[in-house]
């Protein structure tokens, strides 16, 4: 594991927009592709820079990359592995690029 910090725009990939995220808009639960090596605390303070926010929880899940098949081939690959963080805001806080 390396020592150096990660600038936090480095953490927070992209932000997931899908059925499942929006329903957890309702709890106050965002979900975020973060880098694959990056901690929860950096996950956390990530959050609270960039979108100026309290931050109580961070779940993080790694999703393995499907397996496709390529054209009429009969050959596969596979596509690439994912990290996921659901992050739990204070009451009250909002991140307004979720918000329609």
């Amino acid at each position: 594991m390396s020592s150096t910090k990660r600038n936090a725009r480095d953490v927070i990939i992209r932000p997931i927009i899908s059925e499942k995220s929006y329903s957890l808009l309702d709890e106050n639960r965002y979900t975020f592709v973060v880098h694959p090596e990056a901690t929860k605390p950096e996950i956390r303070d990530a959050v609270e820079e960039i979108f100026n926010v309290r931050v109580t929880r961070v779940n993080t899940l790694n999703r393995k990359g499907k397996r496709k098949r390529s054209g009429r081939t009969a050959t596969f690959g596979t596509r690439a592995n994912r990290k996921r963080a659901v992050v739990t805001l204070v009451e009250g806080d909002k991140i307004e690029m979720f918000e329609g």
